[in-house]
């Protein structure tokens, strides 16, 4: 294995319903090709709050790091990646907020996604229902979808309309991977999004949750933002 600090490291971004562990299936990869890798926990309570995890994930590396978000981890990932420690950024069916948009004023640009209509609230918190496991995650195995529903951590309920300052995608180089059959983050807001910030786009046909169900895709995705980071590096 190389040296982890001859390659960029791996900072990775979770979305709602999941935890940092919703990248388990590239983490060991990306570790044995000689990456630094950490998945930030954050606490799905406040947008600033998890922007600061990220960033304090990001004093465990060593090298210039990818940013990867996931879902409402590009709204975190989309603010953090202003921070000059980060090279580059993956997004994967992310929100992408431009400065005037919060997560949520980017979803109502499109229409409503079937997993909205699923959702239970306890205690200020929006939990995925059982029945709404396959609009998440309808292409995992149903052992992995129940696994998916058993792990969830649910948003506080207003964590979608908060706002924090920074665009990272204006000025960072990025990546993103469209998700054609999503039922929670509308395909159409994705291709979007990839567009306006000029990213290099792959498009999978998977559900919402690419790096489960196609994490080979997903890898060479971050591969390819990490040899393009390490070829700037070089120069």
């Amino acid at each position: 294995m190389q040296s982890t600090e001859s390659k960029p490291s791996i900072v990775f971004c979770h979305g709602v319903w999941a935890d940092g562990s919703c990248f388990s299936k590239v983490i060991p990869a990306l570790q044995a090709e000689g990456h630094q890798v950490i998945s930030a926990q954050y606490s799905l309570d406040t947008l600033a709050g998890d922007v600061a995890t990220a960033k304090n994930a990001l004093e465990l590396v060593n090298s210039p790091a990818v940013l990867v978000g996931h879902s409402y981890g590009g709204s975190v990932i989309t603010a953090a990646g202003t921070d000059p420690r980060v090279a580059a950024l993956v997004y994967i069916a992310a929100l992408a907020p431009d400065a005037d948009e919060t997560t949520q004023s980017q979803l109502d640009k499109f229409p409503k996604s079937p997993v909205l209509d699923h959702l239970q609230i306890a205690g200020g918190r929006a939990w995925l229902r059982p029945d709404g496991v396959k609009f998440f995650a309808g292409d995992l195995p149903e052992a992995e979808q129940r696994l998916v529903y058993a792990t969830q951590y649910p948003p506080a309920g207003d964590l979608f309309t908060q706002k924090v300052d920074g665009v990272a995608w204006r000025s960072k180089p990025n990546w993103y991977i469209v998700s054609t059959k999503d039922n929670t983050v509308q395909p159409d807001l994705e291709r979007f999004v990839a567009k306006r910030m000029g990213a290099t786009t792959t498009e999978v046909a998977s559900s919402h949750v690419s790096m489960l169900s196609h994490p080979k895709v997903v890898l060479d995705v971050i591969r390819a933002a990490a040899r393009a980071v390490q070829t700037s590096a070089s120069r």
